[in-house]
C-alpha cells in the first residue's frame, strides 16, 4: 500500500477484500492492488494472489495472438459482455485470454461460442467438476473456475452476438453507435405508450466498492420483487442502478403490468377436518366481506385488502423487508411514475433511457 500510494500521490483508498489504492493516471482510471507474495496457487490469502501466476501463464503462451486478444476482449466490450464484475456479470480479461488460447483465434472463440449451450465444459485443464453455465478450470488453481462470475444472461448474450458477427460482420459490434439519453418528454411518452406503471426506490448507500453493494441491490430489489407478486401484484420488470458523486445512491425500478387492485380479496383457510387451526382461521377474521365459506374441503373469506396501490405497499412494508446489511438503515424515499418524472434529473433520465431501450444483438 506504501508503494501504491507513492506511485499516485493524488489517490482514493477503497477495500474489497483489502485494501487497494484508485486513481486517475494521465486520464485513465488505475488500481494498484497489493497481494500477498506466495510461492503456490494453492496458498494464496487474498483472489488477487493468483494474478502473478495467471500472468505468467498467459505471456508463456499467448505469443504472436495479441491481437486476437485486443479483438475478442473490444468485441466483448462492444455487445455489453465485458466484465467480472458483479453489476455485469460477463467474461474478466483473463478468461478472454484464456478462450484465444485455447480455440486460437479471435474468429475461432466466436465459431466455438456460437454452439456453446449451459453448463459446457472447455477443458484449458482438468479440474474439479463444477456446475456453472460455462466452466473454464483455472490452469494455475484447478480447483476454481474462471467462468465463475458469468451469468447465464450473459453468457448467451455473448452467443448471440457471435452467431449474428459471423453471419454478417460489422465494425458496429466492437463499436456500437453511441446512444442518447432521451429527453423528458420522450420518457414520459415511452412510458405512457407502454401503459404500465413505475414504481422508484432510492437508498442513500455507504460509500463502498460496486461490488459489495450491487449484490445487495439485487437482494433488495428480490425481496420486494417477492412482496409485490406475494400481495397480487403483476410486475412486468426491474433494474438497479448505483449513482456516485455527492452521495451514493442506490436506485431499485420496478415496471408493473399490474398495481392497482380491488378492494376485496380472497383469503384461504386451513381444512374443515382442522377442527383447532379452523376455529383459529375463523376468530382472526370476525368480520369478513363474505364467508367463511367452503372450497374444496378449506375455509375461505373475502376480506379488506390493506393496500390496493402497489406503491402504497411498499411505502407501508419497506421497514419489514430484507434490503441488504449495508442498505436497511439508509436514508430512502419511493416514488410513483408521476412523483418519478415530476424529479427526474439527468441521472435518472440515463438510467430510464437504457431501461427502455434494453436490447441485445440477435439473429
Amino acid at each position: 500500500m506504501e508503494i501504491a500510494r507513492e506511485i499516485a500521490p493524488a489517490h482514493e483508498e477503497r477495500y474489497a477484500e483489502h485494501a487497494y489504492v484508485h486513481a486517475v493516471i494521465d486520464g485513465f482510471e488505475v488500481d494498484l492492488v497489493p497481494c500477498y507474495d506466495v510461492r503456490d496457487p494453492a496458498r494464496i490469502k487474498s483472489a488477487v494472489d493468483r494474478t502473478p501466476f495467471h500472468s505468467l501463464y498467459v505471456s508463456e503462451r499467448i505469443k504472436g495472438r495479441e491481437d486476437d486478444v485486443l479483438l475478442l476482449k473490444q468485441f466483448m466490450k462492444g455487445v455489453g459482455v465485458y466484465g467480472s464484475d458483479l453489476k455485469t456479470g460477463g467474461f474478466s480479461g483473463y478468461l478472454a485470454e484464456l478462450l484465444v488460447i485455447h480455440y486460437g483465434s479471435f474468429l475461432r472463440v466466436l465459431e466455438g461460442a456460437s454452439s456453446w449451450r449451459p453448463g459446457i465444459r472447455i477443458d484449458i485443464a482438468k479440474g474439479a467438476d463444477i456446475s456453472a453455465p460455462l466452466v473454464v478450470i483455472d490452469p494455475v488453481d484447478p480447483n476454481r473456475n474462471v467462468a465463475a462470475a458469468l451469468t447465464l444472461d450473459r453468457m448467451s448474450q455473448f452467443v448471440a452476438a457471435a452467431r449474428c458477427f459471423l453471419k454478417s460482420p460489422d465494425i458496429s459490434f466492437f463499436f456500437p453507435p453511441e446512444s442518447h439519453t432521451m429527453r423528458p418528454d420522450e420518457i414520459r411518452a415511452e412510458i405512457e405508450r407502454r401503459g404500465t406503471e413505475f414504481i422508484l426506490l432510492e437508498i442513500i448507500a455507504p460509500d463502498m466498492v460496486d461490488d459489495v453493494l450491487y449484490p445487495q441491490m439485487r437482494k433488495a430489489e428480490a425481496s420486494i420483487k417477492n412482496l409485490l407478486e406475494r400481495e397480487g401484484f403483476q410486475l412486468l420488470r426491474s433494474d438497479v442502478d448505483l449513482l456516485r458523486g455527492g452521495d451514493v445512491r442506490a436506485r431499485l425500478l420496478f415496471e408493473l403490468s399490474i398495481w392497482e387492485l380491488p378492494s376485496a380479496r380472497r383469503h384461504t383457510g386451513p381444512p374443515v377436518w382442522e377442527a383447532e387451526h379452523a376455529s383459529r382461521f375463523v376468530r382472526s377474521n370476525p368480520s369478513p366481506l363474505s364467508g367463511p365459506y367452503i372450497e374444496n374441503g378449506r375455509l375461505v373469506v373475502e376480506i379488506t385488502r390493506k393496500y390496493r396501490r402497489a406503491v402504497d405497499l411498499l411505502r407501508g412494508e419497506i421497514d419489514r423487508i430484507s434490503l441488504g446489511r449495508h442498505l436497511s438503515s439508509g436514508e430512502r424515499r419511493i416514488l410513483s411514475t408521476r412523483e418519478m418524472l415530476e424529479q427526474m434529473d439527468g441521472d435518472l433520465a440515463g438510467f430510464l433511457t437504457a431501461y427502455l431501450n434494453k436490447r441485445v444483438t440477435v439473429c
